[in-house]
């Protein structure tokens, strides 16, 4: 048999073209029955379905969607916040039968993912909007979503409550009697671990800043200064010499919020490396209620955030911010007001807390 196309498979079943790429493409448009003998017969020819380069042209689609992750895409996934909201994201999007390609957010050996990679809209992922790969996908003018960070004129923002959840913290701190609280956060553009010479300005990108400024909104509220301590990354490695100087300072404070659960339990094993009770001696309250909440004893008290809301949300936007670009009348740049959506948080108690010794009461 020679070269098996979709008019060979319409003359076996007695249809036309159009039928057999409907029962690929447009499973709507055909009756179970039919569609299944369409499928069969294309099974027996080995026949494997339209050209997909050829029908996203036909469509003006390619059925795809990208995600700008904020780290190498090997990083990214071993961060358990990322890798649960990536798996939301997917879940949410598979019924959609739209596909999921990851953009690294910067180009590497001269290979430019965000310019040449086919898809119809993009999800940025915690990245510094002036990557090269969010510039790229601006450029061509693509729907975008922005999760943890803040949207772009035209564009949709998907983001936790950040600032809310960092003031809760602290406000659970305080109602246990703590009045030395500091906060633990990044801050990339530092070169060693330290103190935050203007607290306010803590933080290299935009959840760090928020969930900093939380915690100094209620700490400013109850008549006390906030304190903030910077490590240059959340990467355990990069956070281990901060949190040992942290606690072996002479100006420790009593508690410690904290921009992640990792770092919270970096934190919690350098107090007990340095013969330090937690909560006796330092309470502790992570961000994120992952994994790492769970892999010190006690476990963490954390700020709990919604990985599957986060990801339905932002995979909603992307269907809906599509469909309002295909029925656009023009190619014009949107330069609309962005829309943010907010995602709530909530506090959980756990065992790294408790009232500070009576004799560091303040």
């Amino acid at each position: 048999m020679g070269r098996v196309t979709l008019q060979t498979v319409a003359d076996k079943v007695g249809v036309s073209r159009m039928t057999v790429s409907n029962a690929f493409s447009r499973p709507d448009q055909l009756s179970q029955a039919l569609r299944e003998r369409v499928l069969a017969a294309a099974a027996e020819l080995g026949y494997v379905g339209p050209d997909p380069a050829a029908r996203a042209l036909a469509r003006r689609s390619s059925g795809a969607v990208g995600v700008v992750l904020t780290d190498s895409l090997g990083e990214a996934f071993l961060d358990p916040v990322a890798a649960a909201f990536f798996g939301s994201l997917a879940e949410s999007l598979a019924p959609t039968g739209l596909a999921v390609s990851l953009i690294p957010a910067e180009n590497v050996g001269g290979h430019v993912p965000a310019r040449d990679l086919p898809v119809d809209a993009a999800v940025i992922y915690a990245c510094a909007g002036d990557t090269e790969a969010v510039q790229w996908l601006r450029r061509r003018r693509l729907p975008l979503v922005f999760v943890d960070q803040d949207p772009v004129p035209g564009s949709t923002g998907v983001l936790l409550d950040d600032r809310a959840g960092g003031r809760v913290a602290v406000e659970h701190l305080l109602a246990l009697g703590h009045r030395d609280v500091a906060v633990l956060t990044m801050n990339h553009r530092r070169p060693a671990p330290g103190w935050a010479d203007d607290p306010r300005a803590a933080g290299s990108n935009h959840v760090a800043r928020q969930r900093t400024a939380g915690a100094l909104d209620a700490l400013e509220a109850a008549g006390l200064t906030g304190r903030v301590y910077e490590v240059v990354d959340n990467h355990d490695h990069l956070i281990r010499p901060g949190v040992a100087d942290l606690v072996a300072s002479p100006d420790r404070p009593t508690a410690v919020v904290c921009f992640s659960d990792l770092m919270a339990a970096e934190l919690v094993r350098a107090a007990q490396a340095a013969g330090l009770g937690v909560p006796d001696d330092l309470s502790v309250v992570g961000f994120d209620d992952s994994v790492h909440a769970h892999t010190v004893r006690p476990a963490l008290t954390t700020v709990r955030q919604h990985f599957a809301a986060k990801g339905r949300l932002a995979a909603a936007a992307l269907t809906e911010a599509i469909a309002r670009t295909r029925d656009a009348e023009d190619d014009q740049p949107d330069d609309r007001d962005p829309v943010v959506q907010h995602i709530p948080v909530e506090l959980v108690v756990r065992g790294s807390t408790a009232p500070p010794r009576p004799a560091r009461r303040g």
